[in-house]
């Protein structure tokens, strides 16, 4: 027992260190005006935005519509990754290029394949990368283009949409073991390469930069792609930041608490991009910081520390509030699923997902080690230089309030 409440001691303090830095964070993204190029200004950078797409018909119009009416937008590319429904003829319609993606190579994921497709065929000089489910708001996409004068790859923390009680209670549940893990988003202090986090649902940075590292490639087998791209350019010398966005970004990711559960919850461990020490120490935290206090309230057996502790998660909870478009009593309610979530979590390190979209992939893909490109990633470089996407362009697109806030028709 007293090793127990010695490791929990352990544990909240590091919670505490971590969510210390929430009290000196950098400034959230701010709209950037958008002004006709004078003698007096210098001419903005043309900005590409590239959705990588699979069997996304159903989510994807509300947010072409929104890049397609930003004026800082210089074109919107839909790369379809082998969809099964509508998603090409959709893109097209609205009024995006679509291109259509070359085969998926062995050892590959869909998405960094997708990526690095769309950003070959970009033009502009800054790439922002969306996915299909999320909803930016104006000013978004020059706020992005003007913070990559400080950083060479940023992603923005957005603020979510989550209709039901249980889904935005086991959201913002998953959502404070990241938080517990990492601390706030936006610090000051950047972390060690290995430490940070990204966002992969919104991303920018200058395109030839990207191609010339092969960014995608990096880290083409990991599932976890975004927080694998994030470190290994990080430990390359890389300036990466991660920034609020809650002003001007929104994401509709789930439709149900099993949905979170079964989505977001593959991916929540984040362990093909974590060492087995870290993983360790993560899921310590995790259980022995927010598990256990609620288990022992259930119980009817606390402690001082783990009153202490369930006092810092309910602030956690109150201040993740901002996190969400309409945040309800699930939010506050999250503390009580705790232990779900770390269940999840313990889950999803000892038996990783492997699949998406109804692709499979194999252990050794979803492995990978971070940075490595062997001499198939030399071999993939010649087989995507080599790939004939075809390129469509369709015509004006609806306006947004013409579009069905989740189906996007």
């Amino acid at each position: 027992m007293r090793a127990l409440t010695a490791l929990q001691a352990v544990a909240a303090l590091a919670v505490a260190v971590r969510l210390a830095r929430g009290r000196r964070r950098l400034p959230a993204l701010n709209p950037v005006p958008v002004h006709p190029p004078t003698s007096a200004r210098t001419t903005p950078p043309r900005v590409s935005v590239v959705i990588p797409a699979r069997d996304e018909e159903a989510r994807l119009g509300p947010c072409l519509s929104a890049v397609l009416a930003d004026p800082a937008v210089t074109e919107v590319v839909v790369v379809d990754d082998e969809s099964r429904d509508g998603t090409a003829e959709l893109a097209a319609r609205l009024g995006a290029k679509v291109l259509i993606g070359a085969p998926l190579p062995g050892g590959w994921v869909g998405k960094q394949w997708a990526l690095r497709q769309g950003v070959e065929a970009a033009v502009g000089d800054v790439v922002v990368t969306l996915d299909a489910d999320a909803r930016p708001a104006p000013g978004l996409i020059g706020a992005l283009a003007a913070v990559l004068d400080g950083y060479d790859l940023v992603s923005v923390g957005p603020r979510y949409l989550c209709e039901g009680t249980a889904e935005q209670a086991l959201h913002a549940s998953f959502l404070a073991t990241l938080v517990y893990r990492f601390g706030p988003i936006g610090p000051l202090t950047p972390p060690a390469p290995h430490r940070a986090v990204a966002n992969g649902q919104c991303m920018a940075f200058r395109r030839t930069a990207m191609l010339n590292v092969d960014g995608f490639a990096r880290v083409r087998g990991h599932l976890a792609d975004d927080v694998a791209l994030a470190r290994t350019l990080a430990a390359r010398g890389w300036a990466v930041g991660f920034l609020d966005a809650g002003s001007l970004l929104e994401v509709d990711m789930h439709d149900s608490a099993a949905g979170v559960w079964r989505e977001w919850g593959r991916s929540l461990s984040l362990r093909d991009v974590t060492g087995p020490g870290w993983q360790a120490a993560d899921l310590a935290v995790v259980w022995l910081a927010g598990a256990l206090p609620v288990l022992r309230l259930a119980s009817g057996r606390t402690t001082r520390l783990d009153l202490g502790l369930l006092a810092v998660r309910l602030l956690l909870a109150g201040a993740l509030r901002g996190s969400y478009t309409r945040p309800g009593p699930g939010v506050l309610l999250s503390p009580l699923l705790d232990p779900l979530a770390a269940l999840r979590l313990t889950q999803t390190t000892l038996r990783p997902a492997r699949g998406w979209r109804g692709r499979v992939y194999p252990a050794a893909t979803t492995g990978a080690r971070l940075g490595r490109v062997t001499a198939y990633g030399r071999s993939a470089r010649a087989t995507a230089d080599g790939w004939t996407g075809r390129v469509t362009a369709g015509g004006r697109p609806m306006p947004p309030d013409r579009i069905a806030a989740r189906r996007g028709t």
